[in-house]
């Protein structure tokens, strides 16, 4: 029995992704759970797993290819017998996929009649002899036939009847002669699950007629109405060829400037999965939310001196011990002192969402973009455990491993700019988030200490915060706890 599995949504949301890398190849024997494929979806690597055993039989989807969730990207082979064998094979979830595939058929088989009709309608034929034009006295009653519809809207029966045809004005009136009309196009026996473009051509000629179908989802083709874009003109990009809204779009733009640069000094990049959530994200953050920025500098010589003490706990043998795991453990106690930094904002049912535990979001550049994972629950974490969640969790986003879950629910945000070498910035807010702290590098710098000018080690904090819930007091006071803690690490355990 032939099944096909079909890109599952995986994230809240999903709607499409792209296939980064296939595990396997047609003839392969896969088992159940083998992972086959990893996608890239909108914020991450996710390694697919296939619901059966069985071999291989085709790969529907190429790597680097984005598909549609939904859309079947492998077929497998199974030794499962198929319905229609009459064995009263129990009804699952991938019969009913079969049972999709057959109705894409009979799909295809209706555009076959629509292409007909349209053949009729631009090339005249000849009755077969001795035939009887409908209508005419003595023909038989029209019969019950298929009716052509659109692709996606199912089929009906009903009866219909053909126009009668007119006879040529040259012609005689009884028994004209026309000549043999060109054979329709061909459909291809072979089942398409979404036929992308179907051409019905008349002959050549200065009368030549032509009419297409095109392929489009109905939020597409009301798109392509209101920005007055003809589909016929278009080719789509979209599985199979189908129009998407991105055609619509670029159509409607209309072509692009011609470059004026030497080849080879311009670089184009397909803004697409992890990347182009990012950018949304934070267009909708920068827009919705009024940001202000605060900034603190301090002398963290006494932090520096915390953690090479750390260092040395066998506690902490198994773990790195980094400055941002201190920052980390002074944003939680900070957040435990000033509640309504870690809160968010309901914009439907006007209200403050006060919550009572940190999700503590950790801001990680990947090659593929930034991705902001968090740490479940991290205010009950001891500094070991914490120390332990910030390495696993860096590691994991590095490698593009980090799940969609581990991205949601976050609650306050740490950027570290200073990894990079800079001394702060003014971060944007994680979406649903009231603030962001960023966290610049640790230099030597000359610093006022007891009244005498001392060597110290300085870095200089930046806290966004939505002003609509954090006004400039209350984020003062959170950035100026934040930085007294990390000043003198022993805050941490008086305030703790």
């Amino acid at each position: 029995m032939r099944r096909e599995f079909k890109l599952p949504d995986v994230g809240e949301g999903l709607t499409e992704a792209e296939i980064v890398r296939w595990h396997a190849k047609p003839g392969d024997t896969v088992k159940v759970n083998q992972i086959v494929v990893e996608i890239e979806t909108a914020k991450s690597i996710v390694e697919l797993p296939i619901p059966w055993d069985g071999v291989v039989s085709g790969l529907m989807a190429d790597e680097g290819q984005t598909v549609d969730v939904g859309r079947p990207i492998i077929a497998v082979d199974t030794d499962e017998p198929d319905d229609a064998s009459g064995n009263g094979a129990p009804r699952t979830e991938a019969a009913d996929a079969d049972r999709a595939g057959a109705a894409d058929v009979g799909e295809v088989k209706a555009d076959a009649d629509r292409i007909e009709a349209l053949a009729d309608d631009l090339v005249p034929r000849p009755p077969a002899e001795g035939a009887v034009e409908p209508g005419a006295h003595g023909s038989p009653a029209p019969k019950e036939e298929r009716q052509a519809v659109l692709v996606g809207y199912g089929v009906k029966t009903g009866t219909t009847k053909r126009r009668p045809r007119k006879s040529r004005p040259d012609g005689p009136a009884q028994s004209p002669v026309v000549p043999a009309a060109p054979e329709p196009p061909v459909i291809p026996a072979t089942p398409v699950a979404n036929p992308s473009r179907v051409e019905v051509t008349a002959p050549s000629g200065p009368a030549a007629l032509r009419r297409v179908a095109v392929l489009a989802k109905p939020p597409v083709r009301k798109l392509a109405k209101d920005l007055g874009v003809d589909l016929t003109t278009l080719a789509g990009s979209g599985p199979n060829g189908s129009i998407t809204r991105d055609d619509v779009h670029a159509a409607a733009e209309g072509p692009a400037p011609r470059a004026t640069t030497q080849q080879g000094e311009e670089e184009r990049i397909p803004v697409k999965g992890v990347r182009k959530m990012t950018a949304q994200a934070m267009v909708a953050s920068a827009f919705t939310a009024p940001h202000v920025t605060e900034f603190l500098q301090l002398d963290v010589t006494e932090t520096m001196a915390a953690v090479r003490r750390l260092r040395t706990i066998p506690d902490f043998a198994e773990v790195k011990v980094s400055p941002l795991l201190l920052v980390a453990k002074a944003v939680l106690t900070a957040a435990r002192r000033h509640p309504m930094i870690n809160s968010s904002w309901d914009e439907a049912a006007q209200e403050i969402v006060v919550k009572h535990y940190v999700n503590l979001g950790i801001a990680a550049a990947t090659p593929r973009g930034l991705v902001v994972p968090n740490i479940k629950s991290a205010h009950g974490l001891s500094l070991p455990e914490l120390a332990a969640e910030l390495g696993r969790l860096t590691e994991t986003a590095r490698a593009g491993r980090t799940q969609p879950a581990e991205m949601a629910g976050g609650t306050i945000t740490i950027t570290n700019v200073g990894v990079f070498g800079v001394d702060t910035g003014t971060p944007i807010l994680n979406p649903g988030e009231a603030a962001i702290l960023a966290f610049g590098q640790i230099r030597d710098m000359p610093w006022v200490v007891d009244g005498e000018l001392a060597v110290r080690k300085v870095t200089t904090l930046a806290l966004s915060f939505d002003h609509r819930i954090v006004d400039g007091e209350l984020g003062s006071l959170f950035l100026r706890d934040v930085g007294a803690m990390l000043e003198d690490p022993l805050r941490m355990l008086a305030w703790s």
